[in-house]
């Protein structure tokens, strides 16, 4: 059922995991708590669902984004993989992650799907240029190590931003990851 999926996914961004409630995912869907029900046997199927929803939509943005890039722009796609840390529905994402760390009812049903994401997100970094210069683990934690990076960023930036930092730590990235001395 997509409108309740996509009503999930939007009460997690603005509301937060702890206050999207299956009568306000419902009512934003248009449907009644028991159609709901009738679709998904708990909550927590809900958050999964959307879960699943962002990954795959975020997947698809990203791949998009680096299949319309000329050549080795890794300025560019450093830059993408920041909007795509930042955009709404990412937001979403974070509000899962975190209510996870203390639910091990939710942890247990998104590690698997947060588990695939990864492989994802590690297949569209191998893909790029820059992937036959490096050792497999190397590139995986570089890719994984800067996904985190911009992650912790979005977060932060919500509570305390620091902009003037933003195209410094972009500059930085790309040398790093074009051999070249910081300073």
């Amino acid at each position: 059922m997509t409108a309740v999926v996509d009503a999930a996914v939007e009460v997690l961004g603005e509301v937060g995991y702890a206050r999207a409630t299956t009568a306000e995912i419902a009512r934003r869907a248009g449907v009644s708590q028991g159609g709901l029900f009738r679709h998904f046997g708990a909550r927590l199927d809900v958050m999964l669902a959307a879960a699943d929803r962002i990954r795959s939509r975020q997947l698809v943005d990203f791949s998009e984004g680096l299949g319309s890039l000329d050549g080795t722009d890794l300025t560019e796609v450093v830059h993408r993989l920041r909007r795509a840390t930042r955009a709404p529905i990412n937001a979403a994402w974070y509000e899962l992650v975190l209510a996870a760390r203390a639910d091990a009812e939710l942890r247990a049903v998104l590690e698997p799907l947060a588990e695939r994401y990864h492989g994802e997100i590690l297949a569209l970094g191998r893909a790029l240029p820059i992937a036959e210069r490096l050792a497999p683990v190397e590139l995986d934690t570089i890719v994984l190590s800067i996904v985190h990076l911009l992650d912790g960023e979005a977060l932060m930036a919500s509570l305390l931003p620091h902009p003037e930092h933003e195209d410094v730590r972009v500059e930085q990235l790309v040398r790093i990851l074009s051999g070249r001395p910081l300073y």
